[in-house]
Formats: C-alpha cells, structure tokens, sequence
C-alpha cells in the first residue's frame, strides 16, 4: 500500500525538507560510522586511547539524531499535517525516539559517573539502535520506490 497520495507525493518531492533530510542522512551515517570505528578503535587500544573521542562521538551523533528528528517533523508537517507520528511515519518516528532516548542515556549514565565499559556498552547500544532506526528508513524508502515503479509501470500499459 503507497505510502502517499498524489497529493501527498507531490509535497514531498517539493518540499525544501526533503532535500535537507537526503542530506543530513547520509552525514548522520558517516558520523555513526565515525564513532564506531573510534569505540572499536578505542576498545583494541589502537590509535584512540584517550575516553573522551567516544563522548565525542556520542555527542555528535546525538546532536545529528535531534536535528534530523526536527528537521523530519518540518517535513511530516508540511506533507502530512504532524509534526510527528504521522500515521505514515509512526514507526519509523517511534524508531527514533528509541534511539533518542538510548543516545540520551549515555549522558546520563556519564554524568553519573559509570565505569567505561558500561559507557561503551551503551554507546554501541546508542549506534546499533540508530541502525535499526536507519533501516527502517531505508527499506520503507525502497518499498516505496518499487511501488512507485509499479504505478509507473501499470500507467503506462
């Protein structure tokens, strides 16, 4: 079942936000990726060895997280008439709020004062739900684009 109505498609592909998001998307990945290869790294004591690059990283992936999470609100808005949860976007919204909320946990179990082990734990935590979170995205994207082949394709017979 296509996700949008003409009318609906018809914003999206208009919509400023969708260029932001197809921006920002793949700079959240190459920051996942970043901060993953520096958990590793810093786990094998290869090249990193100093704590504070996983918070870094941590950090700015967090920061790409909310800013793609409110940038996609704009566009929900804009197409769907909500900011978030649309019906359209429920669990990939609901995604991210998991991965928000396992981010955010990071700094507070930081600010406690917990041992690294469990700090990198929960990052990789943070990361693996970001994949999650991101797959959804990419294969919601692809079903859309085999349906939007199939109405082409059946168009034009």
């Amino acid at each position: 079942m296509p996700r949008y109505t003409p009318e609906q498609l018809q914003k999206r592909n208009a919509s400023v936000w969708t260029k932001v998001q197809g921006i920002l998307a793949p700079i959240q990945f190459l920051i996942f990726l970043a901060g993953l290869t520096a958990t590793w790294l810093f786990t094998k004591n290869l090249w990193i060895t100093d704590f504070g690059w996983i918070t870094f990283f941590v950090s700015l992936k967090t920061f790409m997280l909310a800013l793609i999470f409110v940038t996609g609100g704009f566009f929900e808005l804009e197409v769907f008439g909500a900011f978030a949860f649309a019906p359209e976007f429920f669990w990939e919204d609901f995604g991210s709020a998991i991965a928000m909320v396992v981010h955010i946990s990071y700094f507070i179990l930081f600010w406690m004062g917990l041992d690294q082990h469990i700090l990198i734990w929960t990052a990789l935590l943070a990361y693996t739900s970001y994949l999650v979170n991101a797959a959804q995205f990419v294969i919601r994207l692809l079903l859309e684009k085999h349906n939007e082949k199939k109405l082409k394709a059946g168009q034009s017979a």
